[in-house]
């Protein structure tokens, strides 16, 4: 980047920097969604909520669902030949 290029978009540096910080947040976001330790301790969250008596069989089964859908979809495909 040229010094004339560089002093013309200044004033977007604070942009870029918003668009980078938002980069980044969506990409832990993504990873913590499709990370099956962070589903599985989900799952044993939601376990725990229904033995608890804080969430009823229907919630249950309808986020239980869910989670399961998502660790599946996160799972590596088996090889093929």
């Amino acid at each position: 980047m040229g010094l004339i290029t560089g002093l013309l978009t200044l004033p977007l540096a604070p942009v870029r920097g918003v668009v980078w910080v938002a980069d980044k947040l969506r990409d832990a976001a993504e990873n913590e969604i499709h990370d099956p330790a962070v589903l599985r301790a989900q799952l044993g969250a939601l376990n725990q909520e229904l033995e608890d008596g804080h969430i009823g069989l229907d919630e249950f089964e309808r986020q239980e669902e869910m989670l399961l859908d998502r660790l599946y979809a996160s799972a590596p495909s088996p090889p093929t030949r």
